[in-house]
C-alpha cells in the first residue's frame, strides 16, 4: 500500500510550488507577487508541518503503519518549503541586503520567531536519514521532539505576521492543539490516573 501512496503523495506535495512558480512566471499572483509567493510558501510549510505531526495520531487512530512511512517524506517537504520560503524572503523581498535582513530579524518578533523555527528545523532535516538514526540511537528521538516546539513557533510566527484577519492562523493553532491532544492525551491520562487502593 505504501508503494502506491508514496509516489502519489510526492507528486501532490510538489504541486503547490509548481503552481505558484507557474503563476509567478505568468504574472498571475496579483499586484504584489513577491509577497504572495513568500506568504504562500510559508503557509505550505506550516501545512506540511502539521501533516507530518498528524501521522503519529493517524497511526494511533487507524492502527495501520502506513502513516509512519510517510512521516519522513512529509517532514522533508516541510523543510523544502521552508527553504523556498526563506529564499524568497531573502531574495525577492530584500534582494540579499543582509543588513536589512538582520535589522528585520532583530526588530520584528515574527521574523525572529520564524528564524528560530528554521534554525531548529535544520538539525532535524540533516539527521532524517536511516544512517543518522542508527548513529544517534536514543538521542535521535530526543532531538526530533523539537518538532513540537517548531510547530508552536510556526503557528506563532503566522499569528504575529497577520495584522487584521486572524481566522486562518487561529485555525492552524486549533489544528495543532487537536494534534497535541490526540498525541499526548493517552500518556497524560496514564500519568495522572489514580490507582485503586
Amino acid at each position: 500500500m505504501t508503494k502506491v501512496i508514496k509516489p502519489i503523495v510526492f507528486i501532490l506535495a510538489l504541486l503547490p510550488v509548481v503552481l505558484l512558480s507557474r503563476n509567478f512566471y505568468l504574472d498571475e499572483l496579483g499586484a504584489n507577487p513577491f509577497e504572495v509567493f513568500t506568504r504562500s510558501t510559508g503557509e505550505w510549510t506550516l501545512r506540511f508541518l502539521l501533516l507530518t505531526l498528524a501521522m503519529t495520531p493517524l497511526r494511533q487512530l487507524t492502527g495501520s503503519a502506513w502513516p509512519l512511512r510517510l512521516r519522513r517524506m512529509l517532514g522533508l517537504f516541510t523543510f523544502f518549503y521552508v527553504c523556498v520560503h526563506l529564499l524568497t524572503y531573502i531574495w525577492l523581498d530584500h534582494f540579499f541586503d543582509w543588513d536589512e535582513i538582520w535589522t528585520d530579524i532583530v526588530k520584528r518578533p515574527y521574523i525572529t520567531i520564524g528564524m528560530l523555527a528554521f534554525t531548529l528545523l535544520l538539525p532535524l532535516a540533516f539527521t532524517s536519514t536511516k544512517k543518522m538514526m542508527k548513529r544517534l540511537g536514543k538521542r535521535w528521538k530526543s532531538l526530533h521532539k523539537l518538532i513540537y516546539l517548531i510547530a508552536v513557533l510556526g503557528v506563532l510566527h503566522f499569528l504575529l505576521l497577520v495584522k487584521a484577519d486572524l481566522r486562518e492562523p487561529i485555525i492552524y493553532a486549533f489544528i495543532l492543539f487537536t494534534l497535541f491532544l490526540v498525541r499526548f492525551k493517552p500518556a497524560l491520562l496514564h500519568k495522572f490516573s489514580f490507582k485503586p487502593l
